[in-house]
């Protein structure tokens, strides 16, 4: 009979990912481009990135007490972000960073 078109898992959602960046320029650059590199490689469609700047840790992370903060708005589908959750904890100019999701209503 075939596949329902309206499956939730092929469905491209917005997503918004907070990345947490080294402060030091030339590992900000780099790891910035790799994600971009990461996402357009996963078919993710990046539609905004806002530099939020240099900002303090709450606690140390990684000997660190300072990162640049990045929010990419993505569109993507749910399967692609677990794969980038895998591709993400191996790039070492990533200090942390989380997929949101906004509500649907």
């Amino acid at each position: 009979m075939g596949r329902p078109i309206d499956r939730e898992e092929d469905v491209m959602r917005q997503y918004e990912l907070v990345a947490i960046f080294p402060i030091e320029e030339e590992q900000h650059n780099s790891g910035r481009e790799k994600i971009l590199a990461d996402l357009s490689g996963a078919g993710v469609q990046v539609e905004k990135t806002d530099e939020l700047g240099d900002r303090n840790f709450a606690y140390e992370i990684n000997k660190r007490r300072r990162g640049k903060y990045v929010i990419f708005t993505i569109n993507a589908e749910p399967q692609a972000i677990a794969a980038l959750d895998k591709t993400f904890k191996l790039n070492s100019n990533l200090i942390r960073y989380l997929f949101v999701a906004p509500n649907r209503r």
